[in-house]
């Protein structure tokens, strides 16, 4: 009985230092973001948004 006693209180201690180390081991510094890049979609959309509005701008005077 004093065998299973003494183990449990190793086993114990054990799971308490290795559930304490286990995060510290894979803790990792991540690199910052890169910072955010114009890829030139939003100048096309912008760009598609003037030439809709003359299209409509000159449909309106045409009729």
């Amino acid at each position: 009985m004093e065998i299973s006693r003494v183990f449990f209180v190793v086993l114990a201690v054990a799971s308490v230092v290795l559930t304490v180390s286990f995060p510290a081991v894979q803790a990792q510094s991540l690199a910052p973001a890169p910072a955010p890049v114009s890829d030139g979609t939003s100048i096309d959309q912008g760009i598609a948004y003037v030439l809709m509005l003359v299209a409509l701008v000159l449909t309106y005077l045409i009729h």
